[in-house]
């Protein structure tokens, strides 16, 4: 792939931290920390990353004891074997993620809540854990033990974060969905790690509406026969009433709790399941274990987004997605949680930025989409809200483009870290990250996050700088999959992610890592557009074509075979109004021709009313491929996995009946 040569020398910088915000950093406190106890001072950034992924036992170990994991040093040996897969962290040492989350005592905020009805309320940490004491003391009641599957079908209200910590502190596994997955979506996940208890709401609100579900949750239910128990939180269709094997949230919490007593478990005991999105076949069950997410979350948080004990943490995202399990850390760190419950965008599109000002929110944690829907919008929530306390924007889903950094910035806050990054649902992290003490330059991610040896590797696998290639990981990291569910001799596990490159982590991601250490990613590898020989990353192309005022939302599709140059297909959601017509068709192509090649011009373009999507929100590049090249839509595509099964018909339809004419 090419690469753009004015990357090798740094464009101007859009933000540089002061000396003051330098200095206050925990990174730069972690800094000190290596030097007074360890004996270890680095000059750069840079320095110190290379250290991080060379001496990984160095590193992680002083990860456990800079934050405190445990008393005393940390275990040894801190990785038993250095491989993957099957790295072993650890071993021997015990802790529980719930206890970590619940350090902090005192009647700061743990947890600020809001939504669509404009109320916001707050629960303290002293409150925070006499919930869970009382919740875990309900689930314990119900059976549940350490081991058992404990899932919720809830949006992203205080009752999850609560049941959450309940389910870990007991030992058990977590595993949530959120209430608008329709129902095969749910089964296809839950069903596959057997359950025991299942926590719920009758319906939901969204975009000004109440969204019943109660007649979802009975066929749920029914199709999840191990289920001993379920538990329905209130939700806007009214008061749940309990019965033949339901119970209410309050009956829940009505027992004799007494104090919070999170039970020691090993540092690979699983905590969560989380899943792939699941485009072709059952959604893989991704098992990650309380150690490998304590520490690579204490990382995270606190040394790349900068929290702190004063912070208060907002990330918008539903309980279907990672960022939940990310945003719901902030607890580890002792920060306050901002919830939304709700639309970004209702009653309109400052809803999210008046959140921010009601609740004196420092960082923002959002998507490239919703960034570029607030441009396209010409919104300033920078004049119309008050956001004098806000110090970091957190962008994630898809790469940040350069318009929408500078959006940021000039619309938002000129003072302010935008932190781009890039990561999976695989190891529920960010492995390309920000950093409080480094440049922000447009369309960049600031750098590689410690801990994390990502390199671009070409086909034969050598390591490329200034040049695009193949998202990997050389080094194992702990918030790894420990394992797949239901896959005993590890083969979906190992085919995931290790079959190209045997022993490294392939992601599935175009990057470019520059000399200055920053990063670009291109768009997923899967879905390269090959013309002429000449590949390139989709989301260089939704640049190009999102950047026009007419232009909604975009999915483009390279039709062609291994070896064989086929149609490229552009569909385009246009913004009320507006008529695909010569004109607008006209200036696309220009557009593309002049700022990518003329080999990029597509042969085809469509106005779609919608773009399909998988319920975390991807655009379905591939599976449309694969279905134009005779793939059976079945086979192509889990219907359960998408957002918006029709979209995807109407794409295909469209897209064969302009092949045969």
């Amino acid at each position: 792939m090419s690469s753009d040569p004015s990357r090798t020398a740094a464009p101007p910088a859009l933000w540089t931290p002061s000396r003051e915000r330098i200095l206050r950093s925990n990174l730069v406190r972690y800094e000190h920390w290596l030097s007074q106890r360890r004996g270890l001072d680095f000059h750069t950034y840079d320095d110190l990353w290379r250290w991080s992924v060379t001496d990984l036992d160095g590193f992680w170990s002083s990860i456990w004891e800079f934050f405190a994991v445990a008393p005393g040093p940390a275990p040894a040996p801190t990785l038993a074997e250095r491989r993957m897969p099957g790295a072993r962290w650890f071993p021997g040492a015990e802790l529980n993620y719930a206890e970590v989350a619940l350090r902090r005592r005192d009647q700061h905020p743990a947890l600020v809540f809001g939504g669509e009805d404009a109320e916001v309320g707050t629960i303290t940490y002293a409150e925070l854990r006499q919930q869970v004491a009382a919740a875990a003391a309900g689930l314990r009641r119900l059976g549940v033990g350490r081991g058992d599957r404990v899932v919720a079908y809830l949006p992203n209200v205080p009752q999850t974060v609560v049941a959450f910590l309940a389910t870990a502190s007991l030992g058990a596994i977590w595993s949530s969905c959120a209430p608008e997955f329709g129902v095969s979506s749910v089964v296809d996940r839950f069903r596959q790690i057997e359950p025991t208890v299942l926590l719920a709401v009758e319906g939901y609100r969204y975009n000004g509406k109440v969204h019943d579900r109660r007649d979802a949750l009975a066929e749920i239910r029914g199709r999840l026969p191990s289920l001993r128990a379920t538990v329905l939180v209130p939700s806007p269709v009214g008061e749940p009433t309990g019965g033949d094997a339901v119970a209410t949230w309050q009956e829940l919490l009505a027992g004799e709790a007494g104090e919070v007593a999170p039970e020691p478990v090993g540092f690979d005991h699983p905590l969560w399941i989380l899943y792939s999105s699941g485009t072709t076949g059952l959604p893989k069950p991704i098992v990650q274990g309380h150690g490998g997410i304590v520490l690579e979350h204490l990382k995270g948080l606190s040394l790349h987004l900068d929290l702190t004990a004063d912070d208060r943490f907002f990330w918008f995202t539903t309980t279907g997605w990672m960022m939940w399990n990310f945003l719901t850390s902030g607890l580890l760190v002792g920060s306050t949680v901002l919830l939304w419950d709700g639309s970004p965008a209702q009653p309109d599109l400052l809803a999210l930025w008046r959140f921010a000002a009601a609740t004196g929110m420092t960082y923002l944690g959002t998507s490239a989409a919703y960034v570029l829907t607030c441009q396209k919008a010409g919104i300033e929530p920078g004049r119309d809200t008050d956001l004098a306390t806000l110090e970091s924007i957190g962008s994630t889903g898809s790469p940040l483009s350069p318009e929408g950094f500078a959006w940021l910035y000039r619309h938002v806050k000129d003072d302010v870290l935008v932190g781009s990054v890039s990561g999976g649902t695989d190891v529920c992290t960010a492995f390309v990250s920000s950093a409080p003490v480094l440049p922000v330059y447009p369309g960049e991610l600031q750098c590689r996050a410690l801990g994390a040896k990502v390199e671009a590797f070409d086909e034969q696998g050598n390591s490329l700088i200034g040049q695009v290639g193949e998202l990997v990981i050389t080094e194992p990291m702990p918030s790894m999959p420990l394992y797949f569910w239901n896959d005993p001799g590890g083969e979906r596990y190992h085919d995931s992610y290790f079959s190209t490159y045997p022993g490294v982590w392939r992601h599935g991601d175009w990057i470019e890592i520059t000399g200055r250490g920053t990063c670009v990613i291109t768009g997923r590898s899967d879905s390269t557009l090959n013309r002429g020989g000449v590949r390139m990353g989709t989301a260089e192309f939704y640049r190009v074509v999102e950047g026009l005022d007419e232009v909604a939302d975009s999915l483009v599709v390279d039709a062609g075979e291994a070896g064989a140059e086929g149609r490229l297909l552009l569909f385009l959601v246009l913004r009320p109004g507006v008529a695909l017509d010569d004109e607008l068709t006209g200036r696309i192509r220009a557009a593309l021709r002049s700022e990518l090649s003329p080999r990029h011009v597509p042969d085809e373009i469509h106005a779609i009313e919608e773009v399909p999507r998988t319920l975390s929100g991807k655009k379905l590049e591939v599976p449309v491929k694969r279905i134009l090249a005779g793939i059976p839509p079945e086979k192509a595509v889990s219907e359960g996995a998408l957002a918006n099964p029709t979209a995807i018909r109407k794409v295909v339809a469209l897209a064969r009946r302009d092949a045969t004419n």
